[in-house]
């Protein structure tokens, strides 16, 4: 249950990214396509930690300072798992070159680095919990 809460999560974070970008392009006047991904990504990762922090791992607080090395962490984490995610969808599009390759590499590695990002931050940064 644990890891459907944390995909199902990862879809709403996502959606929220998106709908942000949306929101930014619509309304920012000057640099809309760079502010608006940086915006979503901004939104969806506190989105995100937030859930996973409360609904996935129940996570207690532990100070600001113990708080900051999880946020890092985490944040650490998804940069590594998005480059995975990067990684199969560029390498499926250099190999086929078609949409249909790009959207499979890009479904699988989505789908390895989430699963990877599930043990990671069970296992380094939400790790008090005892399952």
């Amino acid at each position: 249950m644990m890891f459907v809460r944390y995909v199902l999560f990862a879809v709403v974070a996502t959606l929220a990214n998106l709908i942000t970008q949306e929101v930014v392009i619509r309304t920012t006047p000057v640099a809309p396509l760079t502010l608006s991904i940086f915006m979503g990504t901004v939104a969806g990762f506190v989105l995100k930690y937030v859930l996973d922090k409360k609904w996935v791992f129940e996570d207690e607080y532990g100070g600001h300072r113990q708080e900051l090395q999880k946020i890092t962490l985490y944040g650490a984490f998804s940069v590594l798992t998005t480059l995975i995610f990067w990684g199969f969808e560029v390498t499926f599009w250099m190999i086929w070159q078609t949409d249909l390759a790009k959207y499979t590499g890009a479904v699988l590695g989505l789908a390895i680095g989430y699963a990877a990002k599930f043990v990671l931050d069970r296992t380094f940064v939400f790790k008090e919990r005892q399952a």
